[in-house]
């Protein structure tokens, strides 16, 4: 599942270059033959603005949201795109600067002000990102594209319009939520993100928002908090992109990924920071996994811990036998990975793109397993008896259990992320088979599904290919799990239609069809296929 070509002509750099949003449609030149069954949108989400006037952003998560659309009719494809007209984006075109502070990149003051209203400035306080460039996702009628904050922007999947700016703090306590929610048949979403909890102690709430209402209310003025996970540092909660989830149970693992919260609402202000000057490792604290019942919401207290790894994407957790199996993409150790994702790294020589990634945490994929009856005299045993996973969980002395993991891929600096499954029947069930994104020292260039129990893979790959995140939809008939197509994004800079939608057999990732734009596109990041 690694890679088959080197990169030294550089093509990649294309995807981290700001491009114009689209005034109509544009039609697809299609080879192959789209399955009938395609008949919606896939919809993406990721940066398309690089910098604004003569400032440059400098982080890969920090480029303006650009939505895009590939629409399906009748056998024909269209690809349409435009920015989300969050307030960070519409200031920035105003202004011709940044004006809110991202993820890497610090809003200096207006320089057009006075030196007493720019002192002021940075005394008013953190003004926090909407720029929502993640994913997008349904709640109940309604979408929403999303970052990681508090704000969530409603849109229009149709025109790709932008309706409204919605602040979750004013319906929950929270202090923002991941952009990896959890969706039921019936639509209740469930999410997770930190919160002040109870003496003034970090915590993480997990929300639920219920499903449409029968009054046609908005249900996310319904929201509640499920369950509550302590945090491991009192004003240090650990940086969460995603989270588990079973039938029965919700996984949080806590990385010693930190975010100083002190110097992030104090130094910030001050010293111009940004968001990632607020990150920082806490070397000795090593993993926790948390676990916790969904109805009712009940924490079980139980100290799980494994050695220190990053991780961003869950891709399964189900329940087997008295364990919950909690497959994941890990990044070995305590240092945090986008230290690597720098723009400036990501745009460089392939040689200098190789060196720095060989300065960075190495990717795995990994599965844990957790015991969910415990007693303490069983101290020192390995507690999983599943018969096909090598995975450990031993009780020490004091009572911690200590998780070790099985590995189901790794590949030196070749990872396999952005992972999907055929969520719609096997979301928290036992399941055979993961798709990914397959990254070469962080450059996207080819798809990748793995067998997780027999750890048979296959990839697809062409030469100055850059795929994104791949999409699983489920052919409407199938049997199999893996009856169904890929939906990916390619970019491919020496073509004469250099972007292009791929459609990969899920079985075997031979190509079914391509719908070629006249159009380069960048960088992409999550988004859905909307039926």
């Amino acid at each position: 599942m690694v890679s088959r070509f080197e990169h030294p002509a550089g093509g990649y750099k294309k995807i981290f270059e700001t491009c114009e949003e689209l005034s109509e449609p544009l039609p697809a030149t299609v080879t192959g033959r789209i399955p009938s069954f395609l008949k919606g949108s896939l919809l993406r989400l990721g940066p398309g603005l690089f910098e604004v006037g003569d400032e440059p952003f400098y982080h890969l998560f920090d480029g303006q949201a650009l939505m895009h659309k590939f629409d399906f009719k009748n056998g024909q494809v269209t690809y349409y795109r435009k920015f989300v007209r969050t307030d960070a984006y519409v200031r920035a075109i105003t202004e011709k600067r940044v004006v809110i502070t991202e993820f890497g990149t610090f809003a200096y003051p207006d320089p057009c002000k006075n030196i007493f209203s720019r002192f002021f400035s940075y005394f008013k306080g953190v003004e926090v990102t909407d720029n929502c460039l993640v994913n997008v996702y349904p709640v109940g009628e309604d979408f929403y594209a999303v970052t990681e904050t508090n704000y969530i922007t409603k849109v229009n999947t149709d025109t790709l319009e932008t309706l409204k700016k919605v602040d979750m703090c004013n319906y929950i306590n929270i202090n923002g939520v991941t952009a990896h929610p959890h969706i039921e048949r019936d639509g209740t979403v469930f999410n997770i993100g930190n919160c002040m909890g109870k003496g003034a102690t970090l915590a993480y709430n997990i929300v639920r928002i219920p499903p449409t209402q029968k009054d046609k209310s908005d249900p996310i003025e319904k929201s509640k908090v499920v369950v509550q996970f302590p945090s491991a540092e009192r004003f240090k909660p650990s940086y969460v992109h995603s989270f588990g989830m079973s039938e029965n149970y919700f996984v949080f693992v806590e990385t010693p990924v930190k975010i100083n919260l002190l110097k992030f609402l104090s130094a910030w202000s001050i010293r111009g920071s940004n968001y990632m000057d607020c990150f920082e490792s806490n070397e000795s604290q090593g993993t926790l996994f948390h676990i916790a019942r969904k109805d009712p919401g009940e924490y079980i207290d139980h100290k799980f811990k494994g050695a220190a790894i990053g991780m961003f994407h869950h891709i399964n957790t189900y329940e087997d036998q008295g364990f919950v199996v909690v497959d994941l993409c890990a990044w070995k150790g305590f240092e945090f990975v986008y230290n690597y994702l720098w723009l400036a790294n990501l745009r460089a020589n392939w040689e200098e793109v190789k060196k720095a990634a060989m300065m960075a945490p190495q990717p795995e994929v990994r599965r844990y397993v957790i015991p969910l009856d415990i007693h303490k005299e069983e101290q020192g045993k390995n507690l999983v008896s599943l018969p096909y996973t090598t995975a450990t969980a031993v009780m020490h002395a004091d009572g911690t259990i200590w998780l070790e993991p099985e590995v189901l891929f790794s590949g030196p600096r070749q990872a396999f992320e952005f992972p999907q499954i055929n969520y719609e029947r096997y979301a928290g069930k036992n399941y055979t088979y993961a798709y990914g994104l397959g990254l070469n020292h962080f450059i996207p260039d080819r798809i990748c599904k793995l067998n997780v129990k027999t750890k048979e893979t296959w990839v697809w790959q062409e030469p100055d290919s850059y795929p994104s995140e791949p999409l699983f939809v489920q052919t409407p008939d199938g049997v199999d799990e893996d009856d169904g197509v890929l939906l990916t994004i390619v970019v491919a800079p020496g073509s004469q239609r250099p972007g292009y939608l791929l459609i990969l057999n899920a079985k075997d990732l031979s190509e079914i069809a391509r719908a070629e734009v006249e159009c380069s596109i960048p960088v992409t990041f999550h988004g859905m296929y909307k039926p």
